[in-house]
């Protein structure tokens, strides 16, 4: 008996193939692009993604057919809904979380107490969720919005293509904005106040749980056994969490991918002041009776993309026509020591504690002697300098975090995770699989089917640390004099923004 986990990111898909010992039978990638209409907006062709996703899927399944697939599962990025027909068919594109077009509504919600709101909402209010996309489309192509049976989650989406009930987990659903984090559905107060008809949004259950089966049709197109059983996933971060370990109070996810997030983790709901301070969500991880927030950066893992696409587009080609990763290559042409360059990763509408929809990023340090390897690892640096930030603000604020778990695809490089060990000061812990949203939902698909008594068993079974990186102590006192210039930066971005 296997397990398939399917994780459906912003830039690329990626299916994993599990024994029920957690050994990895096959796995399967594909890239995508994001689409941009005109500035601000970005969106994916949803039912381009879905083609891949499903020949991920057979590339897989043609590989375990000697040990057929019993469950699936499928964990996502948020924010992104697509809308379906009630007959299982995509009826036009998602919109991702740095699209620009939900800001508008923020004139309609800065009217609601901010402390009532994120007290029941888990949330900020901000463009960023999927919830205010959503209300865009209904004021601006109310003929699609009429049309749509369900406007779903790409792990409810995914599901459903596939058979299942139009269903939604607790985190991915917090991920619209419309949800009550107490009451662990959606919010008809919320609902009300913005003219969302409930019968629009999916049903509501915990992570873990069945929500129907394979059908005949999809079964036969994707080399699955007709009745396989679909298992409901979660939003990305907290399906990371599971396939990383991260199943108490006090451990960290380091998510490193195209957005890059911390996620540290709770076991109850934290007071509302302080989080509402550090402008944190909190939401329903993956594993029952846990919490989780997320200080996270849109840029993230896509700046370092942007500089392959931009820059070195054919070391890309020829490194992918060698079967080479090609940052492998360029992370290879990195200076050993700090660099002298100081970044603003803020490419793309930023996370908390900003939340701003417009800036713009600064690279300041560049002369006719910086390298291209220093330029990149200037780069990763200054998205490292962000999380530094994030992580003394949450300390200030009485989160304590004592274990990190680096997973994404950026965690395979021992590079990069060096110089965030060394920046962070502290030690960062690389779990065996790193691509670990696509195993998380294969564990949440073994619960489903009854292979283990919990999530928690299954994560701290199947989840073995590869190697940890310590923090070198030269380094970290550069860093620690870099950072503190870092601070200055984004009030100086406003200020030329401004006109100032």
């Amino acid at each position: 008996m296997s397990l398939l986990g399917i994780d459906v990111g912003t830039t690329g898909c990626k299916v994993l193939v599990i024994s029920a010992d957690g050994a990895i039978l096959a796995a399967a990638s594909r890239e995508y692009d994001v689409i941009r209409p005109q500035p601000g907006w970005a969106e994916l062709d949803s039912q381009a993604v879905w083609d891949r996703i499903q020949a991920a899927i057979r590339e897989v399944t043609a590989q375990v057919t000697a040990d057929p697939v019993a469950a699936l599962c499928v964990s996502s990025m948020g924010e992104a809904m697509t809308p379906v027909s009630a007959d299982r068919r995509i009826l036009g594109h998602c919109l991702l979380g740095f699209d620009t077009r939900g800001a508008e509504t923020m004139d309609q919600l800065a009217a609601l107490d901010p402390a009532a709101f994120y007290a029941r909402s888990g949330n900020p209010a901000s463009g960023v969720f999927g919830g205010p996309k959503l209300i865009w489309r209904r004021d601006h192509d109310p003929a699609l919005f009429a049309r749509a049976f369900k406007f779903l989650n790409w792990a409810d989406l995914v599901a459903f293509l596939l058979g299942a009930e139009p269903v939604t987990d607790y985190s991915l659903a917090n991920r619209c904005l419309f949800f009550d984090l107490r009451a662990a559905d959606w919010s008809a107060e919320t609902l009300d106040y913005v003219g969302m008809p409930r019968d629009k949004l999916p049903g509501v259950t915990q992570a873990g749980t069945v929500t129907g089966t394979v059908s005949a049709e999809m079964a036969e197109q994707l080399g699955l056994q007709p009745g396989t059983k679909i298992v409901i996933g979660a939003h990305d971060q907290c399906a990371n969490g599971v396939g990383a370990g991260v199943d108490r109070a006090g451990k960290a996810l380091y998510g490193l991918g195209t957005f890059i997030c911390i996620m540290p983790t709770y076991d109850r709901i934290p007071p509302t002041g302080p989080m509402l301070d550090l402008g944190l969500n909190v939401e329903h991880h993956a594993l029952p009776g846990l919490y989780v927030s997320f200080y996270y950066n849109l840029t993230g893992g896509a700046l370092l993309k942007w500089f392959r696409d931009t820059f070195a587009p054919l070391e890309h080609a020829a490194a992918r026509a060698a079967g080479r990763d090609v940052y492998d290559d360029l992370l290879a042409e990195m200076p050993p020591d700090p660099t002298g360059l100081l970044v603003l990763p803020h490419f793309a509408p930023t996370g908390p504690p900003h939340y701003d929809p417009d800036p713009f990023g600064i690279i300041a340090g560049l002369t006719l002697e910086t390298s291209r390897g220093a330029f990149i690892k200037g780069l990763l640096e200054g998205v490292t300098y962000h999380f530094r930030d994030g992580i003394e603000r949450m300390a200030a604020a009485g989160i304590a975090i004592d274990e990190f778990r680096v997973t994404g695809g950026g965690a395979r490089s021992d590079a990069w995770l060096q110089i965030k060990a060394d920046i962070i000061g502290r030690p960062l812990a690389r779990p065996k699989v790193t691509e670990a949203g696509a195993l998380g939902a294969a564990i949440l698909a073994g619960v489903g089917a009854g292979l283990y008594a919990s999530p928690q068993e299954a994560s701290r079974a199947l989840v073995q640390v590869d190697r940890v990186f310590e923090p070198d102590s030269r380094r970290h006192a550069i860093y620690n004099e870099r950072f503190a210039m870092y601070p200055r930066l984004y009030p100086f971005a406003r200020q030329v923004r401004e006109g100032r």
